[in-house]
């Protein structure tokens, strides 16, 4: 039997998608909070060797663990959002964290009392920092960490929202708004990496750091001014209970069987009506989970057409993939993998350093590093990016596309469907 989808097609006139007249404060945002935190954390190993007197591998090991921490914490961050707060509220108490975070940093450089004193020509006079102004410098750490927690799994979709995905203009302006922000992200790095850096290793570290705290306080300014504007988009309970109902469901199913010609007719259609997601279309990807759409007898629907029991029938929106409401923690699982990089090339330095202490080609990466193997390393490196790439090209082939037409097509029909039924007092 063919499924009908019950629900009526959403077009709520009290949502006004304002587009690129809010993308001034979202990209200008964006812009100032990466020439901000890049500008500081860019040149940190520095700092850290040089004003507060570490080794390089303790002042390496602290930063690769403070980014694989802060990837980490994106999915916190991003459940946050999506569970309990929304992007627009984590977004702005992220960005005031990241500001706070940065000026206690560049307090750590102006106050002379929050770092050790400069070392002397003989390398026994260097004394390292006291507890009292490394606990003050990791505080600053924390509040970064807690700024990025937010910051980076929300900021993409957040400018998403702004955009109606229903629309033609909308998908387009989304589209363009991913290019601006790449674009803004990379002139950020370059930025940071010459201009602030320079400034704070030739000219002046507490005038270097204060820069990019200036401009990370912009950064806050800049996104408040577009508060009555922004489409907030209200959280919608946990996203991984969403995820688990497929799961549950399709094992309480999987006795049941499809047609092999166009499974996705069969499937129960149901979108919230007051979805601001865009129609996901029907793929052969994860075909096992399809079994959580399947309508049995024993299944009913609500007026709204919803199901009555969630833990008994799924949606196939449901089903494909990260349902569009987890789009932050989706955004989240790229940092993860580059929190698993930080903890694995924190743990790589570590080995060789110790590992080629003691042999015959000498350390590859002793504390004077003009005296070490670097080639060696980098040898090894361009090994590791080797099977990277091949690791990429096997994921590129098994990746598909989720299209906006052909299966899409069906939903669509089905809502003009389900409005003519309504009309009709059906």
């Amino acid at each position: 039997m063919q499924m009908e989808n019950n629900n009526e097609k959403y077009d709520d006139p009290k949502i006004n998608y304002r587009g690129w007249k809010v993308m001034p404060f979202i990209i200008g945002n964006e812009t100032f909070e990466k020439l901000g935190t890049i500008g500081t954390l860019s040149n940190l190993l520095v700092y850290l060797t040089t004003v507060f007197n570490l080794e390089n591998i303790t002042a390496n090991n602290i930063i690769t663990i403070f980014h694989g921490t802060t990837n980490f914490a994106t999915l916190l961050g991003a459940f946050f959002s999506d569970t309990y707060f929304g992007r627009y509220k984590t977004l702005g108490f992220s960005t005031v964290a990241s500001f706070v975070g940065l000026l206690i940093i560049q307090l750590t450089a102006a106050v002379k009392d929050l770092h050790p004193p400069h070392c002397g020509k003989e390398a026994n006079t260097c004394k390292g920092p006291t507890a009292w102004q490394m606990g003050f410098f990791v505080l600053g750490l924390g509040s970064l960490l807690v700024g990025g927690a937010g910051i980076r799994p929300c900021n993409l979709a957040f400018g998403a929202d702004q955009f109606n995905p229903n629309t033609e203009s909308g998908k387009k302006g989304i589209n363009s708004f991913f290019n601006w922000y790449f674009f803004t992200f990379t002139f950020a790095m370059m930025i940071s990496s010459t201009l602030i850096v320079y400034i704070q290793s030739n000219l002046s570290w507490a005038v270097g750091l204060a820069i990019p705290a200036v401009l990370m306080l912009l950064s806050c300014a800049v996104f408040f001014m577009g508060t009555n504007m922004y489409v907030k988009v209200e959280p919608s309970g946990s996203p991984m209970t969403s995820m688990v109902q497929v799961i549950v469901v399709a094992i309480k199913k999987r006795k049941l069987k499809l047609p092999a010609e166009d499974p996705s007719l069969y499937l129960f259609k149901y979108v919230p009506p007051k979805s601001m997601n865009s129609k996901l279309p029907h793929t052969n990807q994860f075909r096992c989970l399809d079994q959580a759409a399947i309508m049995g007898p024993k299944d009913e629907i609500n007026p709204d057409g919803s199901p009555v029991d969630p833990w008994n029938l799924c949606s196939m929106q449901q089903v494909e993939e990260f349902p569009e409401n987890m789009r932050s923690f989706a955004g989240s699982l790229f940092f993860c993998a580059m929190a698993v990089s930080s903890y694995l090339s924190t743990a790589l330095i570590s080995v060789i350093h110790h590992a080629t202490a003691k042999s015959s080609t000498g350390n590859w990466l002793p504390q004077d590093l003009n005296k070490g193997r670097l080639d060696y390393f980098y040898y090894g490196i361009a090994v590791l990016e080797a099977v990277n790439l091949g690791y990429f090209l096997l994921c590129a082939k098994w990746y598909k596309y989720k299209g906006n037409s052909g299966t899409s097509l069906e939903l669509e029909k089905a809502s003009e469907q389900s409005e003519t039924g309504t009309a009709n007092g059906v």
